[in-house]
């Protein structure tokens, strides 16, 4: 059991860089680049997702202090489902267009 938490705590930190390199950079994998058009979103719900993951992880192997279950799973699964619905969120929304592309014709 140890190691799908030590699985889960690597994901996590993966997810942690990704979101804090979309954010501060605006770098995307080029996976997903074609697909994202809110790029500080799909970074903040990696953050989230990432931080649901190490903090699980940490309080499994009792590095942090760990509450009742019932708080790591809803706490954890909220955390988990508002990054998801983040990412979903920064690749449904359409792009942000400023008012003179829109109507060139009205010069």
């Amino acid at each position: 059991m140890a190691w799908v938490v030590g699985a889960g705590m690597l994901l996590g930190l993966l997810f942690i860089a990704m979101g804090t390199a979309t954010l501060r950079t605006g770098w995307l994998l080029p996976t997903a680049r074609r697909h994202v058009t809110r790029p500080q979103l799909h970074g903040l719900g990696a953050l989230l997702m990432g931080a649901s993951l190490a903090l699980q992880s940490l309080m499994y192997f009792e590095i942090l202090p760990s509450p009742s279950w019932e708080t790591r799973f809803y706490g954890g699964n909220a955390l988990l489902l508002g990054g998801m619905l983040l990412l979903l969120v920064s690749q449904v929304l359409p792009l942000r267009r400023s008012r003179d592309h829109t109507h060139p014709s009205d010069v």
